[in-house]
């Protein structure tokens, strides 16, 4: 079965080391970390590995970093130098820039400085940024010549946009590091409607197998055995479990019934 990874955005409200607590607690194999350069200090870096050696919990990736056209690259960097200081695996990447120039040129600069640790750079697409679907973001990789570069799928953004699922299944596996998952609505939001778009992608997604996402054929689209980050923002879950070791647990178990039952 799929490792999977408790996504920093099921705990939205809680820090690093909860974070990490909730997602052994929970049951998952992995854990990833929200990593805000504003307010991230040492201390952060040094409980949130302390928690990482207790838990035993590979640490899968880190996020976000916002490429925007006055982006300060010093802010970027340091997400990657947290990353690498507690061994992510990956980094987690949006464009709000809408030169696809260069958006390629900051992420082929974010992959050089990745280099001394190896974690790779995630390229995430979604209607709610500049790298609307699977095509576009394939347009920005292809501009760029590092091993370090890669692709993150979110299957909400792959239904959103419209995206193929097709297409996916052809790419090269070497691409594809990891995976995020989650279920959500059939019901789709206009995209000229921002509010809605992003209240569908953090407050409206669904537990794997209670949503209408194609989900069975996209995982058969994704490498075997590849992490899946399981990016279930929810506010229902929120609700319903205040507690995140709770919320955690209620991810995860939802989560490997629904691998279980598509092997």
């Amino acid at each position: 079965m799929n490792p999977i990874s408790l996504a920093s955005g099921v705990v939205p409200e809680f820090g690093p080391v909860e974070t990490i607590e909730a997602a052994r607690a929970g049951g998952f194999d992995m854990v990833g970390l929200w990593v805000d350069p504003a307010v991230w200090t040492p201390a952060h870096t040094r409980n949130a590995r302390a928690a990482l050696a207790a838990t035993g919990l590979p640490l899968l990736d880190v996020e976000v970093i916002w490429l925007k056209p006055d982006s300060a690259m010093d802010d970027h960097r340091k997400v990657i130098d947290v990353g690498a200081d507690l061994g992510a695996r990956n980094v987690l990447c949006v464009s709000s820039d809408p030169d696809h120039a260069r958006t390629a040129s900051q992420l082929h600069d974010l992959c050089r400085h990745a280099e001394c640790s190896g974690m790779r750079v995630a390229l995430e697409f979604g209607i709610f940024t500049e790298v609307k679907d699977l095509q576009a973001a394939l347009g920005i990789l292809d501009r760029i010549d590092h091993p370090l570069k890669a692709l993150l799928i979110d299957p909400i953004h792959v239904d959103r946009s419209g995206s193929s699922i097709a297409e996916i299944a052809k790419l090269d596996p070497a691409l594809l590091p990891y995976a995020q998952f989650c279920d959500a609505p059939a019901e789709r939001p206009d995209p000229a409607d921002f509010n809605a778009v992003i209240r569908d992608a953090i407050d409206l997604r669904e537990q794997c197998g209670e949503g209408a996402l194609p989900l069975a054929a996209l995982y058969q689209a994704l490498p075997p055995g590849i992490p899946l980050a399981i990016e279930l923002r929810s506010e229902t879950l929120r609700d319903a479990f205040p507690h995140p070791a709770l919320r955690a647990a209620a991810v995860a178990g939802a989560t490997r019934r629904w691998l279980q039952a598509h092997p």
